[in-house]
């Protein structure tokens, strides 16, 4: 056995070990003893986003029905789902992710299996929010592709990579809905059409905050021919007011 073929196999046992032991709660710091990742205390604490929602977008609602941003523009994406409400240690959760806690996504991905299992049945293959090269290599790896990748492994649907971003975009930190759409239009490009025609694509991402990267997305994948487009994230920023303001 050469020296690489050793050092590949050592990589993988050491891979499989971090699958599968876990000794602190990811949450608290608190010691676990059953390879849980988040403690039990802490899962009771984690905002998560139960009905009622809105069908569409999935945010969390006061009353059954679509919310009044649904009403007004009718998403690209089919249907989009997430586990959390963007608050408290859900929130927390993935700010540490994305600021450079990687080892999180698996954690992350304990709770987006078993959404995307009963809400996305459908769904044949699993996308992810590209960024440019100079971005992911700023960061040093794309969140939302970790993710993507490990959903595909756990559910066995087909992970594809067909889009890039083209160009940077400014910040999307204090732009509205409206500025994140202009913002945003063109910046993607399917390279592979064929990989999408007539698939039913989950795109897997770790925030909903107004939804346009997602639709954007969703665009140019519907015109390259895929099916249908669904979304799921870890996190959605809910509405004050889903449904217009009361008099």
């Amino acid at each position: 056995m050469n020296f690489h073929t050793l050092a590949e196999k050592l990589k993988d046992a050491c891979v499989r070990y971090e699958e599968t032991h876990n000794f602190t709660c990811d949450v608290c710091g608190r010691e676990v003893f059953e390879n849980e990742r988040v403690c039990a205390a802490c899962r009771e604490c984690l905002p998560v986003n139960i009905a009622p929602v809105c069908p569409r977008c999935g945010r969390k609602v006061g009353e059954n029905g679509l919310c009044l941003d649904c009403k007004a523009k009718i998403p690209v994406v089919g249907k989009a789902r997430s586990c959390f409400l963007h608050e408290g240690e859900a929130a927390r959760l993935v700010v540490r992710f994305k600021r450079g806690q990687k080892y999180l996504f698996r954690t992350l991905c304990d709770f987006l299996q078993p959404l995307v299992g009963r809400e996305f049945p459908e769904a044949d293959a699993v996308t992810f929010v590209p960024m440019t090269e100079k971005a992911e290599k700023a960061r040093g790896y794309n969140q939302s592709r970790l993710l993507a990748e490990e959903l595909s492994r756990r559910t066995g649907l087909e992970f594809l990579a067909p889009a890039v971003k083209q160009r940077e975009t400014e910040a999307q930190k204090f732009l509205g809905r409206a500025e994140r759409a202009e913002n945003l239009k063109g910046c993607f490009h399917v390279r592979e059409r064929k990989a999408v025609r007539g698939r039913r694509i989950l795109i897997v991402d770790d925030t909903l905050t107004t939804g346009a990267t997602s639709d954007e997305l969703a665009s140019v994948l519907l015109r390259a021919g895929a099916a249908t487009v669904f979304l799921v994230t870890v996190t959605s920023v809910p509405k004050k007011d889903p449904f217009g303001k009361k008099e």
